[in-house]
């Protein structure tokens, strides 16, 4: 999957009944280069997503009339693939991955930083497949000779199947679905183990050991992991739906 530069004034659809938040988040996204337009609550949203025709939303989960859970299955019912970023105020890894399978491209708890959501839109804009399915509710990727099961919680390596404890597998499967997009370990951290589970950074570097053994990549010239110095890491290899 090669990504495409992203354009100057991307329409946004910025949905939440939050007025604190919808009147400072606004301005802040038009500052960094987006045309944005609000919605109150879900209802709103869809009539706006028909009108306006968003080039990607950013959604609110808990709001009157619908929430946005119900928008973005109602949405990916009608076969619209815009890309979709969640709100949310739920940390369970359950809801989390529920959602992505729903076909959101990507989620944020709050409270979060305003420049860490511009870098994610950006981030899922760049991986944005029109008229496609998100590679983070597509069953099953590949990258070169690697192609992952999600499914069966499987992956291969030249057709080998890969011995990988869950941790490593689910480290794996965040990045593959994220090509291309610099992941601190406090978010791997988040996603994988969750802010309850005693460990710290260096369990995420462990992990990324350990997956680098079973697939030969070398940390020096990686074909599937990038290390960002000081910051974290980048799935490196161009990803692609399979079946």
């Amino acid at each position: 999957m090669k990504n495409l530069p992203m354009k100057d004034n991307v329409r946004i659809l910025l949905v939440d009944d939050e007025r604190a938040i919808t009147d400072n988040l606004a301005p802040f996204l038009e500052r960094s280069g987006f045309s944005v337009t609000v919605a109150a609550d879900g209802e709103e949203a869809l009539q706006q997503v028909e009108a306006m025709k968003p080039e990607l939303l950013v959604l609110d989960v808990l709001m009157p009339k619908l929430d946005g859970r119900e928008v973005l299955r109602r949405l990916r019912r009608m076969d619209n693939w815009t890309p979709i970023i969640l709100l949310t105020q739920v940390g369970e890894a359950s809801e989390r991955a529920m959602a992505l399978e729903e076909g959101a491209d990507d989620y944020l708890n709050k409270p979060f930083d305003p420049h860490e959501l511009v870098a994610r839109m950006r981030a899922v804009l760049r991986r944005a497949r029109p008229g496609k399915p998100p590679l983070a509710a597509t069953w099953k990727l590949a990258c070169g000779p690697l192609t992952l099961d999600r499914r069966s919680r499987r992956a291969f390596l030249d057709n080998q199947e890969l011995t990988l404890t869950p941790k490593a597998f689910a480290l794996l499967e965040y990045l593959i679905t994220h090509p291309d997009e610099l992941v601190t370990r406090d978010r791997l951290l988040d996603v994988v183990w969750g802010w309850d589970y005693p460990v710290g950074t260096r369990a995420v570097d462990t992990r990324i050991a350990e997956l680098r053994r079973v697939l030969d990549d070398d940390a020096t010239d990686p074909r599937y992991i990038e290390t960002v110095p000081g910051q974290g890491y980048r799935f490196a290899g161009d990803v692609e739906s399979v079946g």
